[in-house]
């Protein structure tokens, strides 16, 4: 299962004096030598906190079949909302076809460090538009306060505030695209960082999905597949 991009720690310090922005976004990651998987979202992000939808119908490669899609959709589990909330060390996993939510403590040690615990380097490898914005490439290596270095290639958009409309980043060996369209640089809704509060509260995914398929599986009807 694809999962949302992770917003905090170093990949946040990406955006430079983009602190906050909303915008459409569309994920490719390589899930193997050859084959892809592309995933339309939104996005929200506000100094670290973060909010990525996407709806697995829309998800397109070899690792989504139209009839695993179709499997979670009639399981109310193809729309999916992961909201990271660093200042709170906890994770929501939203979805809106159960009302119904996991909350989970961030693990990652590097998501609830503040930017401040990060130093960024940037090398110019050249000029290329980008989904129409004129952009200047660049080679990004990001130190945390423990030495350790993550490295990307952004291309950051002249005529937005250098706001980087596509990163690309590798992780053992896994390359991930990250491309931004329609970008707003004004602070979204505060209430987008909070999960619904009429929604059903779990304390972890597996419990969530154990309790609503076992709710599902009582209300089939007898000969029902």
């Amino acid at each position: 299962m694809m999962s949302g991009p992770n917003f905090g720690g170093s990949l946040a310090k990406l955006f430079g004096d983009n602190p906050a922005f909303s915008a459409d976004i569309e994920v490719e990651a390589a899930m193997s030598s050859d084959q892809s998987m592309k995933m339309p979202g939104k996005m929200a992000f506000d100094s670290g906190k973060s909010r990525f939808e996407m709806n697995l119908s829309n998800a397109k490669g070899a690792q989504m079949s139209p009839q695993a899609a179709q499997q979670m959709k009639a399981m109310g589990m193809d729309q999916t909302i992961m909201i990271s909330r660093p200042d709170t060390k906890t994770a929501y996993m939203i979805y809106p076809g159960l009302t119904a939510y996991a909350a989970m403590p961030i693990r990652d040690a590097d998501a609830s460090k503040p930017a401040s615990a990060f130093k960024i380097q940037t090398t110019e490898l050249g000029k290329e538009t980008v989904d129409g914005h004129p952009c200047v490439k660049n080679k990004a290596v990001i130190t945390d306060d423990e030495g350790k270095t993550h490295e990307a290639t952004v291309w950051n958009a002249s005529d937005l505030n250098k706001f980087p409309v596509k990163i690309e980043t590798t992780d053992e060996g896994r390359t991930t695209t990250m491309l931004f369209k329609n970008v707003k640089t004004s602070k979204p809704d505060a209430a987008l960082f909070e999960p619904p509060t009429d929604y059903k509260r779990y304390e972890s995914p597996q419990a969530l999905m154990q309790q609503e398929i076992m709710k599902r599986m009582r209300n089939m009807q007898p000969g029902q597949q």
